[in-house]
């Protein structure tokens, strides 16, 4: 007993002794060779192996209190400063840990306790031992391809593995290394703008000896290969139509091939940056004062579209811009001008509107990018029927001495309006009831106009018919919209008439063989007013005539009321009539007058 405490006491000196040592080493900043702190780390690990086993002991309950595994954890090294030291030491001896360019078991295990002595934590710990593990397999991965040893291995999947198991590195991580190098090789190829056949080669080397997916390499190219790209479509139409000149053009051809962009990934780019600049038109369109400024800002961006976008999609596809076959005679000479230029800055020559205009009919505008996506349909019909009401209703042009005037409508702007309902992505249908809805506003209010005095004549008819042309509104939607106004109209005057006397059966019956819809013109009320006052009509006539036919069954179904109820206002009325009358005959026979009665 005596000797193991003998053993103890002895241990207990040895761990003072190194590490203090160690640990002066550490407050002079690593002052002296690096053998040393090495060395003394190595006793500290013999130390702390002795210290456990002896933890372990039978005995150890007789021993001195604290034998066991040494910990810096809560001394006076578990402060900020002192602990950045220790893991300064740490790493030190990390490094060694791989002198021999791997990691072998006991060295991994040498590290785990080292951690614990120093009271690092795992996610401290691990974090210095994955920098380390990483700059190693880096400088092993350098060594293996320079040195040819990974090129004529038989199989370098297995033998990246097999680096992977000597360095106790994970495979993902290795995988993440692998993608960084191609994705950096990647970055200085395309620096200058295009991929060269020998970069291209030297990329697919790369690929193959690290062993980098295609998915890999496809992300990599769409990202890397997709902001240079991205750069050179959004600076070439950035300008608009007067930027997108010869040059611009050639940058982009340039780019879309040299850069090894698919036709789908170098189109969805340009579709990002086209769908920008169609919102900005967008904003200024919705940003404009009146409805004539907002149709301007869209046409700025049907022009935009035609001009740029279309020779864009055409520059990446590597396709030419189509023309038309044969040109109106009176523009053939313009357009052939404008075709054959080689830049938009020739267009500078048309000396107006017009001749732009006549440019911009003869290039059909491309479909493939749209806004459907980024506005709602809401918006988007909103936009469309503002340059509907522009197309409509002409231009508002100043004049000198400030005077406004009108333009005539031009129906070359119709074919802009095509272009801008595909430009916002709109269907056929969607558009159909844009024009329907804007076409029965139209016409009902010059149907008003026509149809003020609510008669329907045959010189109205014809004027209903030119205007119903006119505006393209569907027949059956004007004969909707007239009867609804001439029902309005003449159930009014019907109503005043009635009030007035100025209506009875016979009109009534009139109008009903015009197949005027009398429902729909007077009111239910009305008509019983009506059936009650050609009752009383009848009743008062002096005759001494009823015809219970005409009473109780023509006159309710002429008037389409409940031949029931109007028996019973018929019965109701005579039964009044004949109070009365029987109240005035007594009256008369007490005054004598016999003739009267």
């Amino acid at each position: 007993m005596k000797g193991l405490r003998t053993v103890a006491n002895e241990q207990e000196e040895l761990g003072d002794q190194n590490g203090s040592k160690v640990f002066g080493i550490i407050e002079n900043g690593f002052a002296g060779e690096l053998t040393q702190v090495l060395e003394e780390i190595e006793k500290v690990l013999e130390l702390n192996d002795l210290l456990t086993q002896l933890s372990n002991h039978s005995k150890a309950n007789e021993f001195a209190l604290g034998v066991g595994q040494i910990s810096l954890l809560g001394g006076e090294y578990d402060t900020d400063r002192k602990a950045d030291d220790l893991k300064l030491l740490y790493r030190a001896f990390v490094s060694e840990c791989f002198s021999n360019g791997r990691l072998e078991e006991k060295k991994l295990v040498a590290l785990k306790k080292l951690k614990n002595i120093f009271g690092l934590g795992i996610r401290e710990g691990d974090a210095i031992l994955l920098d380390i593990t990483t700059k190693v397999y880096r400088k092993r991965l350098s060594q293996a391809v320079s040195g040819g040893d990974l090129e004529s291995a038989s199989s370098k999947a297995a033998y990246l593995q097999n680096l992977c198991d000597e360095l106790h590195f994970d495979p993902e991580k290795a995988s993440k290394i692998h993608e960084e190098i191609y994705r950096q090789k990647l970055q200085q190829y395309v620096s200058n703008g295009e991929l060269g056949e020998e970069d291209v080669a030297f990329l697919l080397r790369i690929r193959v000896l690290l062993c980098i997916t295609q998915e890999t390499v496809d992300a990599a190219h769409a990202d890397i290969c997709g902001q240079a790209f991205e750069k050179v479509v959004t600076d070439a139409i950035g300008s608009g139509p007067e930027g997108y000149d010869t040059d611009a053009r050639e940058s982009v051809r340039k780019a879309a091939h040299g850069l090894r962009l698919t036709t789908e990934a170098a189109m969805a780019i340009a579709s990002k940056a086209v769908r920008k600049m169609f919102l900005y038109y967008v904003r200024r369109s919705k940003g404009t004062g009146n409805r004539t400024e907002a149709a301007r800002e869209l046409k700025k961006m049907i022009a935009f579209n035609i001009l740029v976008v279309t020779k864009l999609l055409s520059d990446i596809k590597g396709e030419p811009i189509s023309t038309p076959e044969e040109p109106r005679k009176d523009e053939a000479k313009k357009v052939e001008e404008v075709h054959q230029s080689k830049s938009l800055m020739d267009m500078k020559k048309l000396n107006s509107d017009k001749q732009m205009e006549a440019v911009l009919l003869s290039i059909p505008g491309q479909k493939e990018i749209t806004v459907k996506d980024d506005l709602p349909e809401k918006d988007r019909a909103e936009l469309y029927r503002t340059y509907l009401h522009f197309c409509i209703s002409g231009e508002v042009v100043t004049i000198p001495f400030g005077v406004q005037i009108t333009t005539k409508m031009d129906k070359s702007r119709f074919v802009f309006l095509n272009q801008l309902g595909q430009i916002l992505g709109l269907t056929g249908s969607q558009i159909g009831e844009i024009h329907r809805n804007l076409a029965e506003q139209s016409f009902m209010k010059r149907a008003e106009v026509i149809l003020a005095d609510g008669q329907l004549t045959k010189s109205k008819i014809d004027q209903l018919n030119e205007a119903q042309k006119q505006i393209g509104l569907p027949a059956e939607y004007a004969q909707k919209i007239i009867k609804n106004i001439t029902t309005t109209k003449m159930a009014a005057a019907i109503e005043t008439a009635v009030s007035q006397g100025r209506i009875g059966i016979q009109q009534v019956r009139e109008l009903k063989e015009a197949s005027v819809d009398l429902d729909s013109m007077m009111s239910e009320k009305l008509r019983e007013s009506l059936f009650r006052k050609i009752v009383q009509e009848i009743l008062s006539s002096g005759k001494g005539v009823f015809d219970e036919e005409e009473v109780y069954v023509k006159l309710p179904d002429d008037l389409s009321i409940d031949p029931k109820n109007a028996k019973g206002v018929a019965q109701d009325i005579a039964r009044n009539r004949l109070s009365n009358s029987l109240v005035q005959a007594i009256a008369l026979l007490r005054q004598r007058k016999r003739d009267g009665v």
